[in-house]
């Protein structure tokens, strides 16, 4: 059998390929529905080794520590299904990849699938799942190189190809290539006006380039394309609440906040990020918001010893100390750094190098210990990008070290780094803001 793009595939017949073709074009947009289309696929053939591989992914993607045991039940139907029929070079690969996704090691995942793209470069699931980890590494130039090197055996003929343009666009934008980026966002939404990752890559070009009245432009203009898309769909809404906050406008984002960012209370992980990032940056400009952190906090209460993405910690400590949850927000600054002494696992590692200092600082933020958050950050500032997320999420974490060098007297260093961003970022009016209080 062969997939829809060409590739060789063990599955039981035309129908399992086309159901796993489906789930595939699920993945790459954002559907709400793939987790539907996944078990309907797994109904025509239990047994292709590429589906249950494709469940365990899709497991991990939640980045929940108490769904690994079910990636690994995934993992096993796989390697049952793959004793049986036998696999593929390419399939034993994502199964070696899962495996090594499984045991927490990032690392040898990411070398499993840059082998299979090297020989497959159409393997799409490899690409974004590469993707994903290279972006939760920090690794921006990665995460391009990555796109790059494949987009030579793309194009307009290949299914997907629009979905690898977006990818291509968003890897270009966090390497500060802002024009091609631009161009190759709008150019893959054209292709296909519901891609959700070039609708953001776009709204990122925006928000870093200080653009407000641009990215609201273009999200008012995707509204259409949303209904459909899964949990990312509030993201979207997140980058247009950057833009209210860019031009002043609070009422609106704390609208936003509650009819789209945090419409559900969910416990998902990018959920609770959009959530948290936009309440203190709300209050660090003296906006009140009300009760809106005790929900995000008894979310997060439940994530304190899942330590799966780092980044995603840094986030969930900011909602337990925003919502007063100052015993849980220690329990998990203890489990953080018990974490970082496990071996094996890449978080791990990222947890002790610059991950529990962050998580700390932000406790001691919410605390008034401004000096402390002055100090654990000064000297793993140019590592933060290791925890992974995009710059414009992790602006998060520049802002609160500026905020705490203001509140701690240390106005020399705090023009130092403002000099820095308004290098960066000549018209951000946070940063202009800023200085003139440090003035």
């Amino acid at each position: 059998m062969h997939d829809i793009r060409g590739l060789p595939m063990t599955a039981a017949s035309s129908e399992a390929v086309a159901a796993f073709d489906h789930v595939t074009a699920g993945y790459l947009g954002f559907r709400a529905d793939v987790g539907d289309r996944l078990k309907a696929a797994l109904a025509i053939d239990p047994e292709c080794p590429l589906l249950q591989c494709t469940r365990g992914y899709f497991t991990l993607l939640l980045s929940a520590r108490r769904m690994v045991g079910r990636a690994r039940e995934a993992l096993a139907a796989a390697r049952s299904a793959a004793a049986t029929h036998g696999v593929t070079p390419r399939e034993a690969a994502h199964l070696a990849a899962l495996e090594a996704w499984c045991a927490g090691d990032a690392e040898q995942a990411l070398r499993h699938w840059d082998h299979i793209l090297a020989e497959h470069p159409r393997d799409v699931l490899a690409l974004k799942l590469g993707h994903f980890w290279h972006f939760y590494l920090g690794r921006s130039r990665a995460m391009l190189d990555a796109v790059a090197r494949a987009l030579p055996a793309w194009d307009e003929s290949v299914p997907g190809h629009g979905y690898v343009k977006g990818l291509h666009a968003f890897g270009l934008e966090e390497c500060g290539d802002y024009a091609a980026a631009e161009q190759a966002g709008r150019g893959a939404v054209e292709i296909n006006p519901a891609d959700v990752w070039a609708i953001h890559a776009v709204a990122h070009v925006l928000e870093m380039q200080d653009r407000p009245d641009e990215g609201i432009a273009w999200i008012k203009s995707r509204e259409a394309d949303l209904p459909g898309i899964n949990n990312f769909r509030f993201h979207v809404w997140w980058h247009r609440c950057l833009f209210h906050l860019e031009r002043g406008e609070y009422d609106p984002v704390l609208d936003l906040y509650d009819r789209e960012v945090r419409a559900e209370s969910t416990g998902d992980y990018l959920d609770i990020c959009n959530a948290a990032s936009l309440l203190w940056r709300l209050e660090d400009l003296g906006v009140r918001v009300g009760g809106r952190w005790a929900e995000l906090a008894g979310q997060s209460a439940h994530r304190i010893d899942d330590h799966m993405l780092v980044f995603s910690d840094a986030h969930f400590m900011m909602a337990l100390a925003g919502g007063g949850n100052i015993e849980d927000a220690r329990r998990m600054l203890d489990s953080a750094r018990s974490y970082a002494r496990t071996t094996g696992e890449t978080e791990a590692r990222v947890m002790g190098e610059v991950g529990a200092a962050v998580c700390e600082a932000v406790l001691a933020h919410r605390e008034g210990r401004f000096g402390r958050v002055v100090e654990l950050l000064t000297p793993v500032r140019d590592r933060i990008i290791d925890i992974g997320g995009s710059h414009a999420q992790r602006d998060l974490f520049d802002k609160l070290l500026i905020s705490a060098c203001l509140a701690d007297g240390r106005g020399r260093q705090a023009r130092e780094l403002l000099a820095e961003r308004l290098r960066q970022r000549p018209g951000n009016r946070w940063a202009q803001r800023a200085l003139a209080k440090a003035a």
